[in-house]
């Protein structure tokens, strides 16, 4: 039967304390999430043979998280991905967010979700444990309008599939995309010899700033084809200016058929030897692919091992970067009245004998 516990996990910047919740199936998968940031500090997960292991990346303390880091394990909001400028204009009004990203604002500004302190409380049913985060997020808040309520829901059920659910509501009109920052690697030393399938047909190439250059460009050859399983190595070996660009993949890719109100695979990811196998499920209509180009070993998790280049991935659902200045994107202003909802699973297929 499915369980939920918590326990103390330290006091952020000295003083909020932070409490560690396991949400364990009873079939063998069990996640660990943070009050902080709504931090999915780690996922385990059994092999084909059994097997338990670690298939995300983690920080060993809190002063880890709370410390300059990379977004381990986040929920990113109020807006993730980049604002190009840190600006805006929505209903005739010009909102600056700070920038923090070479000019532009990434994942909400320097004061972002991520560095938040959440409410939560834990449930259980016969079938899953669930754990609730609250935020609220008030006018002004890191130059978004509105005051906004977000509520981030995680759910692992007993057939090891891990749910986070997202809904918000404001009291005036602004912008919301949220995502989880997860640092993937279903167990090997390095992401390389994973193979990775995106059920997508166009991508947005970046400038110089990482923000889009135009319009969604056709994958048909290039190494952002990621219509088949393809070995991470490889792609990322090839020539090309935009891998050049981000040091590796760190592109948004649009995913097929976008419905907010269905779910539909957006990857699979698999382990050499196939010994596990990730498909992301979502509501969104892009997902981010972040190769790990910028971590250098300066961050290590509990047990030491250091958190190098392409040692993981990231693999985002959101909506498309800098939405709020490009009207052709799928829109994320969300206004009172409405709810925002979006829904992304992370199921693990060789968990079930008859997909073996």
């Amino acid at each position: 039967m499915p369980t939920v516990h918590r326990k103390p996990f330290g006091h952020a910047h000295g003083q909020t304390e932070v409490d560690l919740w396991t949400l364990d199936s009873g079939t063998g998968v069990r996640a660990e999430v943070l009050t902080y940031g709504g931090v999915l500090h780690s996922l385990t997960v059994p092999d084909t043979a059994g097997d338990p292991g670690p298939v995300v990346r983690s920080l060993p303390a809190i002063d880890d998280y709370t410390d300059k880091n990379p977004y381990f394990g986040a929920v990113v909001g109020r807006y993730a991905n980049r604002i190009a400028h840190g600006r805006f204009t929505l209903d005739g009004t010009t909102h600056h967010i700070p920038a923090n990203d070479r000019g532009h604002a990434l994942h909400g500004g320097p004061d972002g979700f991520h560095t938040r302190v959440w409410e939560a409380a834990g449930d259980r049913t016969g079938s899953a444990a669930v754990l609730r985060l609250t935020l609220h997020s008030p006018h002004g808040d890191m130059g978004f309008p509105g005051a906004l309520d977000v509520t981030a829901t995680y759910t692992l059920d007993t057939t090891g599939t891990l749910a986070l659910e997202y809904t918000a509501v404001t009291d005036r009109p602004t912008v919301v995309n949220l995502t989880n920052h997860a640092y993937l690697n279903l167990g090997a030393d390095d992401i390389l010899g994973h193979t990775l399938q995106v059920d997508a047909d166009h991508y947005l190439p970046i400038d110089t700033g990482s923000i889009p250059e135009g319009p969604p460009a056709p994958v048909t050859g290039t190494p952002f084809d990621l219509t088949a399983p393809q070995p991470l190595g490889d792609r990322l070996a090839r020539p090309h200016p935009q891998l050049a660009l981000a040091g590796g993949f760190d592109h948004c890719w649009v995913l097929r058929e976008p419905d907010p109100a269905a779910l539909r695979r957006a990857a699979r990811l698999t382990a050499p030897g196939d010994r596990r196998t990730l498909e992301l499920w979502t509501t969104e209509p892009g997902l981010q692919v972040y190769t790990g180009n910028q971590l250098d070993g300066a961050f290590t998790d509990g047990t030491g091992r250091r958190h190098e280049r392409h040692g993981s991935l990231c693999l985002e659902t959101q909506h498309l970067p800098d939405s709020p200045n490009r009207p052709a994107h799928p829109s994320t202003v969300l206004r009172p009245g409405e709810t925002l909802r979006s829904r992304t699973e992370w199921r693990f297929p060789h968990l079930r004998a008859e997909e073996n």
